[in-house]
């Protein structure tokens, strides 16, 4: 299990910037943020070095932001409201990512919270977005293949 390493307001505008443009040179990214080369290819390395990084990525790991909850909310959607709930969930911060699977499930969203009680609050949130009927909520107790892409990279 890594530990990982709280990210500072610096690490943080340097995350924000590679998330525009993860292949931005180390010294480009220092003169848009006002910053010192050393002090951005530094704190790079550390947040990699930490696990605060995907391998390979400017992706953060939401428990380095203090979000160490993850679940999945299954949704059930009124069908001519799709845009509106897409569009509210857009705004949730926690909301990672959503997808549209085939079979009875409308949507699966990946969420991140700080707390149990906090995934409520979250999964509230997603239940009263416009166009929700109802959710279902599944906590993930632990990760047990960690997010990867380099086998892809091998077919």
């Amino acid at each position: 299990m890594v530990t990982l390493q709280k990210l500072d307001a610096t690490d943080k505008r340097i995350l924000a910037a590679l998330d525009d443009d993860p292949r931005l040179p180390v010294m480009v990214l220092a003169q848009r943020l006002g910053l010192a080369r050393g002090t951005v290819q530094s704190r790079l390395e550390r947040m990699s070095e930490s696990g605060a990084l995907r391998p390979n990525s400017s992706r953060v790991l939401p428990a380095a932001l203090g979000r160490g909850v993850a679940a999945a909310v299954s949704a059930e959607l009124d069908q001519h409201r799709l845009n509106e709930a897409i569009a509210a969930l857009r705004d949730i911060p926690e909301v990672l990512e959503c997808h549209a699977p085939a079979g009875d499930t409308d949507l699966i969203i990946r969420v991140v919270a700080t707390s149990p009680d906090d995934l409520y609050r979250v999964s509230e949130e997603i239940r009263l977005c416009p166009g929700i009927v109802r959710t279902s909520t599944s906590m993930f107790l632990r990760e047990v293949i960690p997010y990867r892409t380099t086998g892809l990279l091998r077919g």
